[in-house]
């Protein structure tokens, strides 16, 4: 048990008190605003306050988790500077990490910065973690991890918990297949948007999959299915079911091809839905709840997981729909133009709402890495990718939090602008289910 003093038990401080000791750490912990109590007591003890503690590790507040008001402010640079977030375990911290991993966790800075990108969402670059230079580490995650040796350093005798090392492969399908299942309209429109661009390789290797001499080159389920073999249960896939239109162009829900599809994968591995591209900013929820109803239908299992279409999330109104219909898992916490710790944490956490200044039930779980990103935003080589994700993957082993990836059915298949990303996969895999299964 660890004891922890405040002067004021606020929304903002019980949050990312128990964001510490019981999300990460996994040990139990005592929030208490009585200072008598806490300085009689011989548990373990943190003083989040001005006040000189007789015994215990000090921190002294920034007044971020006092605030009930989102506002700009200047960040304390010592916050991200890497050269003065030094630490020496002792009975102080060097700067305030409560207040800090909080800013981070609580997505803060995407509520006061308008600016989005082309898609509407928050851009990678205007976040404080990258401009510091420091998106690839997981801070917060760190940041414990100085806790957890400064109370050991103080209470020898004090035991943590044991924590382990976790990893999720996640699979988004946008579009089951590329030439088969689009229906006559669609099929017939790209052929002739061939002819007209003179582009003969498509137009052949539209016909040969049409007729059944080549195989769907998006229809890489066999493949998953090996590579994922023995490993199911860290395994998710996530179904786009949303209506076409300019965003999502996927496969129509009534397909019969397309549903026998979604109960095989989903007989075999957890699955979520994949919230169209419209759905993040219509207030009603009524676009959301419609494809989640469809994917229940499909699957005959309750929909409780999800991960937005473009990642087009936009605090808080996205997850207050997801909450609405009764998601309770998100998975779209991460760029699409950079890797790394959108949130700085890599530890599944509760999705604080700052307009509310409450705690929610929707569990936010971040991943680290995308397919898209690493090939089309960064332009990275398979090579390059793969050291990239091994770094990240060494990241989050070294701190025992959870290593989340996102891929694509169509990234997997090994030819045209996928040539050679297969092996990324394969050895992405190898290494995280590797880690787990040691």
């Amino acid at each position: 048990m660890i004891l922890f003093y405040t002067e004021e038990i606020t929304p903002r401080v019980d949050y990312t008190v128990r964001l510490f000791f019981e999300s990460i750490l996994k040990a139990n912990v005592t929030i208490t605003d009585n200072y008598e109590e806490f300085n009689q007591s011989e548990l373990p003890k943190i003083n989040y306050s001005e006040k000189e503690p007789v015994s215990g590790i000090l921190v002294k507040p920034h007044g971020l988790l006092a605030s009930e008001k989102i506002e700009e402010f200047s960040v304390p640079e010592v916050w991200f500077n890497p050269e003065k977030t030094f630490f020496n375990p002792g009975k102080s911290l060097p700067f305030d990490v409560f207040s800090a991993a909080f800013y981070l966790v609580s997505r803060y800075e995407e509520y006061i910065i308008a600016d989005r990108d082309q898609y509407g969402r928050f851009q990678a670059e205007q976040s404080i973690l990258f401009t510091s230079g420091l998106l690839k580490k997981p801070l917060v995650n760190i940041w414990a991890e100085w806790i957890a040796e400064s109370i050991s350093q103080e209470y020898p005798g004090f035991v943590w918990p044991e924590r382990k090392f976790s990893f999720l492969s996640t699979v988004d399908i946008d579009n089951a297949w590329a030439i088969k299942n689009k229906g006559f309209l669609r099929t017939s429109g790209a052929l002739l948007k061939s002819i007209f661009k003179a582009d003969f390789r498509d137009f052949r290797e539209r016909i040969q999959v049409l007729s059944g001499v080549l195989k769907d080159p998006y229809d890489n389920y066999e493949y998953l299915n090996s590579d994922f073999k023995g490993n199911e249960e860290k395994v998710i896939f996530f179904f786009l079911l949303g209506d076409y239109n300019r965003y999502d162009k996927g496969i129509s829900c009534k397909n019969q091809e397309f549903r026998k599809l979604i109960r095989e994968i989903s007989e075999k591995y957890k699955t979520g839905i994949h919230p169209s591209f419209f759905s993040s900013t219509d207030k009603s929820g009524k676009i959301q709840q419609s494809e989640k109803t469809r994917l229940a239908g499909i699957t005959g299992k309750p929909v409780e997981i999800s991960r937005q279409h473009y990642l087009k999330i936009s605090f808080p109104e996205t997850q207050r729909t997801l909450i609405k219909n009764g998601i309770l898992i998100d998975y779209s916490l991460g760029y699409a133009s950079q890797i790394g710790f959108r949130a700085g944490i890599c530890t599944p956490f509760f999705f604080y709402d700052l307009e509310h200044e409450s705690q929610t039930r929707l569990l936010l779980v971040p991943f680290q890495v995308m397919d898209v990103t690493l090939r089309q935003y960064l332009e990275y080589s398979p090579a390059k990718a793969t050291d990239e994700i091994h770094q990240l993957m060494e990241e989050v082993s070294k701190v025992k939090g959870t290593f989340v990836s996102v891929w694509h059915n169509e990234s997997v298949s090994d030819r045209h602008e996928w040539k050679g990303w297969r092996k990324v996969f394969e050895t992405m895999n190898q290494k995280g289910f590797g880690f787990v299964n040691a």
